[in-house]
Order: structure tokens, then C-alpha cells, then sequence
């Protein structure tokens, strides 16, 4: 079944709505409110590599409050374990039963604080309930809520006592990007509503769990031309060839660059997936996934720019593919 121009201007209506109450927190971000939205209706996770105080918490608490959900913020450190995430069993010797006590990992949106400070073990944490949804503890299996999405931080700066992600830990992540600071007419609005802490600041729900969930699974109907298809896969080849890349896009980065493309073509009020969809997520989408070789690293080269140059390089469809 595909999506009908109805149901694309419903979405591009509550995605809309959504996306203007989390404005109100997170002021002048339109751009990465949407990404973060984006993300979470293909069911992905969120990586933001960003200096402290650029709003990445109030980011999780307003897009838990806009959907009527729950948020728990983690702060990573070198000492913490992974029953710290994941939660613990407990004998109650009262019933004489174990008792699960579930971890901060059980919310609708969970904010990694700088996760690359944790080591490699607890990271590897994630891992399960970010591909499947669940957490395994003692052998036994707990699902948790949905929607449900991981915002991860890390910091540029400060590298002492961080461990890198690992590409395979990168490349659960739909997508990476940051918030960056507020341009002028922005900060001067949040400072004159500095009167009001952060976590003290709510914002109405605008759409209940329910209807997230259902708009997720609304998007994977987006109709996508085969000539469209083609464009993204050409774009993955093109990065397994470049000069500069030791590690080109995976057959995931593919599926995400898809998923992605289909949620943001609904969210502007659209059926169908065009080029520039593809266009506009390729480098938050792929550029953390790419590994670049020394030489190139030397040179000052970087993932987004291999990204953007690919874009050039590779033509996009202009017309549709027979059927």
C-alpha cells in the first residue's frame, strides 16, 4: 500500500506542529529539530557531535514532551557499567524472586551524554536495544517502550579519557549532525526568556505515542521511483571508489539514506520520494560512516566535504525509470 496525497499532508501537518512546539526550547534550530524528527519517524537514533551548552538535553525533553513521552538523560563516564544503562536483576529475598529493575534505557527518548567517555564495554551496551528494540539481561528479554530513540552526544573537544566510537557503533546511528550556536536575532530571544531554567520549561504534547508510531509506519508506504533507487545506490558505490575513503557506505547506510529520504518527502506534504530528498540527508546520513584514509586526513580533508563532492560528481535522475 503507498501513501496517499492525504495522508502526506496529515503528516507534513503534525510534523509541522511538532516540530514548532520543540522551537519553542530549542530557538533559531528548525534545521536540526527536523533532522531530529526525521530520525526518529524512520525509527533511528541521533549522533551529535557538539561543544557543552548548545541545548542537546532540552532537545530530548522537548521532543519527549511534544509526544506525550518519557525522556532519561545518561551521563557517560569512564566508571559507569552496563547494568547502569540496561538495568539490573535483583534477588528479593522476601519473595525469594528475581526482580528486573529497569535501567534509564527504558524511556521513549534516551539522551547519551557524551557517550565516547564511557569505555568500549558499556557502549556496547546500546547496541541490542538500538537495533532491536529490546534489552537482554540474565538471559531474559525486555522490550522497551515506543517510540523509541537514542539522542547520543559526544565532545570535539576536551579528547582526554574518550574512546572513539567504533565504525560499527557509528553505524547504528541514522544519522549525525550538530547544533551548533544560535545566530544573533536567536540568542537575543533566549536570553530575554532567560528568566526560565531549561528543565523547568514545558511545552504542550501535541501528538500522542500512538500517533508516532503510526506516522513511522506511514512513511514506509512513501512511494520511491526506481530511478531514485538507482541514484542512492550510485551514490554508495561512489563512496567505496573515492580516492581519499578507506571505508566506503554499508548496505545499512543505504537502507537509511532510503528510510530517511521517504520520512522527510512526507513531512514536506509529499507521496513520493524526489532527488533532492536524497540530496538534503546524504551527508548527515553518510559522512560519519565513511572512513578516510591518513593521507587524506592529513590534507584536512573531511567526511562531509567527500560527501558534498560526490554530490556533484554523481548526476542525479532526471526522469523517471519505466516500469
Amino acid at each position: 500500500m503507498t501513501m496517499t496525497p492525504e495522508q502526506a499532508t496529515w503528516f507534513n501537518d503534525v510534523f509541522a506542529r511538532v516540530a514548532s512546539g520543540i522551537e519553542q526550547v530549542l530557538v533559531g534550530k528548525s534545521h536540526v529539530i527536523r533532522l531530529a524528527l526525521t530520525a526518529m519517524l524512520s525509527e533511528g537514533h541521533l549522533l551529535l557531535e557538539d561543544v557543552p551548552g548548545t541545548g542537546k538535553t532540552s532537545l530530548a525533553r522537548a521532543m519527549a514532551q511534544s509526544v506525550q513521552g518519557t525522556s532519561n538523560r545518561v551521563q557517560f563516564t569512564p566508571d559507569l557499567l552496563p547494568g547502569d544503562i540496561t538495568g539490573v536483576t535483583i534477588y528479593d529475598q522476601r519473595t525469594g524472586d528475581f526482580d528486573f529493575h529497569p535501567g534509564p534505557v527504558f524511556a521513549n527518548i534516551v539522551l547519551a551524554d557524551e557517550i565516547n567517555r564511557a569505555s568500549p564495554k558499556t557502549q556496547s551496551a546500546l547496541l541490542e536495544v538500538m537495533e532491536e528494540g529490546t534489552v537482554t539481561v540474565d538471559g531474559v528479554r525486555h522490550t522497551v517502550a515506543q517510540p523509541f530513540m537514542v539522542i547520543a552526544t559526544q565532545n570535539p573537544i576536551e579528547q582526554a579519557g574518550t574512546y572513539r566510537l567504533p565504525e560499527a557503533q557509528l553505524d547504528r546511528f541514522l544519522m549525525k549532525t550538530s547544533i551548533g550556536y544560535p545566530d544573533h536575532a536567536a540568542m537575543v530571544r533566549i536570553l530575554e526568556s532567560s528568566t526560565v531554567r531549561s528543565h523547568e520549561f514545558e511545552i504542550p504534547p501535541v501528538a500522542p505515542a500512538e500517533t508516532i508510531i503510526e506516522m513511522a509506519q506511514a512513511s514506509r508506504t512513501v512511494h520511491v521511483d526506481a530511478s531514485v533507487t538507482d541514484y542512492i545506490s550510485r551514490l554508495l558505490e561512489a563512496t567505496r571508489s573515492a580516492e581519499e575513503v578507506r571505508l566506503g557506505a554499508s548496505v545499512r547506510a543505504g537502507i537509511a539514506l532510503l528510510r530517511t529520504a521517504k520520512t522527510l518527502a512526507a513531512s514536506n506534504g509529499r507521496h513520493y520520494v524526489i532527488p533532492d530528498d536524497v540530496k538534503a540527508l546524504a551527508e548527515p546520513v553518510l559522512a560519519h560512516r565513511l572512513l578516510l584514509d591518513a593521507e587524506a586526513e592529513f590534507d584536512g580533508v573531511t567526511t562531509s566535504n567527500v560527501v558534498a563532492q560526490l554530490l556533484i560528481e554523481v548526476p542525479p535522475p532526471s526522469e523517471r525509470q519505466a516500469v
